[in-house]
């Protein structure tokens, strides 16, 4: 009875991975995470160089998919020492003390034609707040491409104080923009 019973479990568990949404694994030399703001009415990028992201993603199997992504806040790259410095400081990003931010979302919706949508959770700076992205999804013969961008308030997650606070300078707007080379 034990072994039968032991036969049934490793049959539901070898199911259950079959099911499970594709590991992938991401090139970060092919891979770029970057936001787009205003700053005195000009649009400037700020990449980050350094971030990991846990993809599972399966465009047949969006109830199992995730992408989990921390990112090295203090990896802020605007091309400008001075700027970036400030950035990574206590009036935006805070980074010495609340060195990484995160978003996790595990609710897909297909859009068609290799377009999706999700919704997960980022923090930054300790708050916690539900984005929603758009990306789109290639597969190709060595791998796949998950391309997109969310939209948020940069106030709503404190990343402006004292002078910062201020929109007069650099907007409340904010565009993350990311592009993950993926491989299995």
């Amino acid at each position: 009875m034990n072994k039968k019973l032991l036969t049934i479990g490793v049959l539901v568990g070898l199911a259950a991975s079959a099911l499970a949404a594709t590991p992938w694994k991401t090139e970060p030399k092919q891979s770029k995470l970057s936001f787009v703001g205003t700053q005195a009415g000009a649009e400037l990028e700020v990449v980050f160089q350094q971030f990991t992201a846990d993809i599972q993603f399966d465009p047949k199997d969006l109830a199992t998919s995730k992408f989990d992504v921390v990112i090295d806040v203090k990896s802020v790259n605007s091309k400008d020492k001075e700027r970036d410095d400030i950035i990574r400081g206590a009036g935006l990003l805070c980074g010495h003390s609340v060195p990484s931010a995160r978003y996790v979302a595990d609710k897909f919706t297909e859009k068609g034609g290799g377009k999706f949508a999700g919704i997960g959770q980022l923090t930054i700076r300790d708050v916690t707040r539900e984005i929603p992205i758009d990306f789109t999804y290639q597969a190709d013969a060595s791998g796949a491409w998950l391309k997109g961008q969310a939209k948020l308030k940069r106030l709503d997650f404190g990343v402006g104080r004292g002078e910062w606070k201020d929109t007069q300078w650099v907007s409340n707007d904010v565009r993350v923009e990311f592009t993950l080379r993926l491989q299995r």
